[in-house]
């Protein structure tokens, strides 16, 4: 028994040191983020084999939230029971969240929103959300049905911009997916994953998550309290935006920005740091939470708003085989996919390049950095380090 124990806390240990490596080093963004995964875990430890680390992959996609810290957490899950994806999930996510915590706190005490490297971090985030568009393209839209899935999704997402729009949209591809693509083959050869989870356990995660969704707006009205407003609101927003962290960002500026909980420029000032930090854009709720509510806001909003996706895995986990082995699940799973895409253009651009594309000098600093990102292949650091330094000699241009 003891030897056992010694055994878990090692594995444990192992599992955080790994993800805090990878939440080091792992910028660019979702997609980055599951390239940086695949060579660590499955190319380099082989944790998992590679048709279930693609159907994992998949499942996140479909489920709303982060997918990357989905992802991580699933592996953590697979790895070491729950106690591992909690752990997987601190490692990647806290160095963001603390880096991302600190900036607010100076913002507070000092204040910089107007200046010329902060835009230039600006300018980062359309390259980068535009490498991982034509990264995800390439995948999840091969065929003329899917792009036009994309299609549809972006032209919905862009002009009929409300707070239901993007689940609206998601299921909307799920259902047009699972008509096109219901009579997919499905490869049973494909090893069977096992977990270290119940399905008791699936269905107390999955009602949580629903209950939540359900009770706290009522806990909200019904009360006063900053806080329970604030949780209420950083946990609506990781529950309802599917596409990982870029998405996310018009939800939290429509919760926030005109509720007067902080000003658009404080938003986008925040938003152009968290490209310069690794690991999950969600982790730009912490810069949110301490603008409002110093530090101990920045953990409460970290904590609502990666909950749902820590519901939602571990809820579906139990389930996973029988889903990847369902032909409607993976048609259905094919259309979101595509769909997925189209919000991410959107979302590429508005708000993120009508945001901070604004002069010819920003076009040119976009595609320097562009060429940089995809055709020299140079580091995803480089090029935010690049990205400041341009926008602060830009600014006297």
């Amino acid at each position: 028994m003891k030897d056992k124990h010694k055994n878990k806390l090692k594995l444990l240990l192992e599992i955080l040191f790994v993800s805090t490596r990878l939440g080091f080093t792992s910028f660019g963004g979702p997609i980055a983020h599951l390239g940086y995964f695949h060579d660590e875990y499955i190319r380099r430890r082989k944790w998992m084999d590679e048709k279930s680390y693609a159907d994992l992959v998949a499942l996140c996609q479909f489920l709303p939230g982060p997918a990357s810290s989905q992802v991580g957490i699933g592996i953590g899950v697979m790895r070491a029971g729950i106690l591992g994806g909690i752990v997987s999930f601190i490692g990647f996510t806290l160095p963001s969240v603390i880096a991302l915590i600190v900036f607010a706190l100076l913002l507070n005490n000092y204040g910089f929103t107007d200046v010329g490297w902060i835009h230039g971090l600006k300018v980062v985030a359309v390259v980068v959300v535009a490498h991982a568009i034509l990264g995800m393209a390439k995948n999840l839209t091969p065929d003329l049905q899917r792009k036009s899935i994309a299609l549809g999704a972006m032209i919905l997402t862009l002009l009929w911009q409300t707070a239901i729009t993007q689940i609206t949209v998601i299921l909307f591809a799920g259902v047009v997916g699972y008509l096109l693509y219901n009579k997919q083959q499905i490869d049973n050869q494909s090893s069977k994953s096992t977990f270290p989870l119940s399905r008791r356990l699936g269905f107390i995660c999955l009602g949580l998550f629903f209950g939540l969704l359900i009770v706290l707006p009522i806990i909200r009205e019904a009360t006063t309290l900053n806080w329970v407003a604030m949780f209420d609101s950083f946990y609506r927003s990781g529950s309802l935006v599917f596409g990982g962290g870029h998405v996310v960002l018009p939800l939290l500026e429509r919760e926030f920005v005109p509720t007067g909980w902080l000003s658009k420029e404080e938003f986008l000032t925040g938003y152009g740091a968290a490209q310069a930090v690794p690991g999950p854009l969600f982790t730009f709720a912490a810069y949110i939470g301490a603008v409002i509510n110093g530090w101990k806001g920045g953990l409460l909003a970290t904590v609502a708003i990666f909950l749902p996706a820590f519901l939602l895995i571990l809820g579906t986990l139990p389930f996973w085989d029988t889903l990847r082995r369902n032909r409607k699940i993976k048609g259905s799973l094919m259309g979101v996919n595509a769909a997925v895409v189209g919000i991410l253009i959107a979302a590429l651009y508005h708000p993120i390049w009508t945001s901070s594309i604004l002069t010819p000098l920003d076009f040119v600093l976009a595609a320097i950095l562009f060429s940089m990102l995809v055709y020299w292949k140079l580091p995803p650091w480089i090029i935010v380090v690049t990205g400041a330094i341009g926008g602060f000699l830009f600014s006297y241009l």
